[in-house]
């Protein structure tokens, strides 16, 4: 593959324009315009940069064991800071920080088009957009009393992440969007833009029970454990809608079951972020959205350690 098909294959998976990829490279627009035309050679560090970039995107990215095992020390270590990371997380600043970075980034991956200044607009000041979908504004306000539920459910530390919990979860987000709300589908669906197949909605409960276990299993590798359970959980897709966003939930649980704070999943990353989830389904190889989620918990740290 010629360098000029990596760089259009990297701009249309991540979905950054060629200012953004000028940036990427510390170059100029008319210089990346020259490259992906075929016109010019990148100098040869910028080839390297191209070819990281490019197997990053598409999922050839190798992650040493040594490197991985490091960010997950790093997590271990800062969580040891806390005694109980949702009395920090409890602090008002910090909670809305989290509420909404959770709440704009999750709702923009499904596909909302709501700006951040506008969901927290509708969060805070409980603002009605008009010109902006009611469903879109009804998606903020019921994820964060998804949050706000969940935050003080895990406040109890006898109260397990189990199957209640996520029906109740799904039942609050798609509460007044959806007339199956807190139900798991009784139909068949299959994953836009995926060939990750869905499972039989009639398998649905058991293997919903089986999850239940595998969530609260004792496991040494806490982030492989996190990971394994979301990569299963969206391959389930147990109901019609949400399933994203509740997987996203079960995560941050999990997380703070483990005295992490909650991962930051960007939107501007969420093509990395699907290509990872769809490798550790596809191909059994759990490594980058691994990686994917220490990086992601490392800037929800950034946000309590303000």
């Amino acid at each position: 593959m010629t360098i000029s098909e990596k760089l259009k294959l990297v701009k249309s998976l991540s979905g950054l324009t060629q200012e953004k990829l000028a940036r990427k490279f510390n170059v100029s627009f008319a210089t990346v315009n020259s490259w992906i035309s075929g016109k010019s050679i990148p100098h040869p560090k910028a080839q390297v940069l191209i070819d990281e970039f490019y197997k990053e995107y598409t999922g050839q990215k190798i992650i040493p064991d040594n490197i991985l095992q490091a960010k997950k020390d790093l997590l271990i270590s800062k969580s040891k800071k806390y005694k109980n990371i949702l009395k920090i997380i409890d602090k008002p600043d910090i909670m809305n920080e989290l509420v909404l970075l959770l709440t704009y980034n999750t709702n923009s991956i499904e596909g909302s088009t709501l700006s951040e200044n506008e969901t927290g607009a509708i969060l805070f000041h409980n603002k009605v957009l008009p010109n902006k979908s009611l469903i879109e504004q009804m998606e903020v306000k019921n994820h964060q009393a998804a949050l706000q539920f969940l935050f003080k459910y895990l406040s109890l530390r006898s109260n397990k992440i189990d199957e209640n919990l996520i029906l109740k979860l799904h039942g609050i987000l798609m509460n007044g969007i959806k007339d199956d709300a807190g139900f798991y589908r009784r139909y068949g669906v299959r994953i836009v833009g995926s060939n990750v197949p869905t499972s039989n909605y009639v398998k649905i409960p058991d293997l919903m029970l089986e999850l239940d276990k595998s969530i609260n299993a004792s496991s040494k590798d806490r982030i492989k454990q996190i990971a394994e359970i979301h990569s299963t959980f969206e391959k389930i897709h147990p109901f019609g809608d949400g399933n994203g966003r509740i997987g996203r939930l079960i995560i941050n649980a999990m997380l703070i079951k483990n005295n992490m704070p909650p991962a930051i999943i960007k939107q501007e990353k969420k093509q990395l972020y699907y290509t990872f989830l769809n490798k550790s389904q596809l191909q059994n190889d759990i490594s980058l959205l691994e990686d994917f989620l220490c990086d992601a918990v490392l800037d929800g740290f950034k946000i309590i350690e303000m």
